[in-house]
């Protein structure tokens, strides 16, 4: 199955926040074209549609803490006069209503993709792993080795680490 570009995009700007995924406003609106204040004016005009579990605004903490983990953006910049707002898969879902260009249907459909493949490789990480205990389980110390190996491979590895301090041509060899 061929990845859709425009999703792989949209995956990329999804992010965990409150035990949720998000995008968020300035991400959708790189994606759709527009201003990110359009965006914003947009949902306004339309805030009915836009309950507290479909979009929310970043409390002051959230903000400084994604700056730091993300570096700061060019919306961060310090000509943003607000917090940013985080939609769910719901309040994007929604946009497609608050917005109504080609592009943004076009946009919309590739978003919805990228969360449906997201929770996908989510259950096939679950689902993987309650396998793996229920076959542990059954076969108890023979397989332990390979299951152990297994697990190892399941788990991302640590990135190395590079050495810190004055390095000889003997060291480097």
């Amino acid at each position: 199955m061929k990845i859709d570009p425009l999703a792989l995009q949209a995956e990329r700007r999804i992010f965990l926040l409150r035990s949720l995924r998000v995008m968020f406003d300035y991400d959708l609106a790189g994606l759709y074209g527009v201003e990110t204040g359009a965006l914003n004016r947009a949902v306004r005009r339309n805030a009915d549609r836009f309950p507290d579990d479909f979009m929310f605004q970043l409390t002051a903490e959230e903000h400084e803490a994604l700056k730091c983990q993300t570096g700061i953006s060019r919306d961060w910049g310090g000509r943003r006069r607000s917090l940013p707002y985080a939609f769910t898969e719901q309040g994007v879902a929604m946009l497609s209503s608050a917005l109504r260009s080609p592009r943004a249907v076009q946009v919309n459909i590739a978003i919805m993709r990228a969360f449906v493949r997201l929770r996908e490789l989510l259950l096939t990480n679950a689902d993987l792993g309650r396998k793996l205990a229920a076959l542990e389980a059954k076969y108890d110390e023979q397989f332990k080795s390979v299951f152990d190996a297994i697990r190892q491979l399941m788990t991302p590895p640590d990135p190395p680490r590079r050495r810190i301090g004055f390095r000889t041509e003997k060291d480097e060899g």
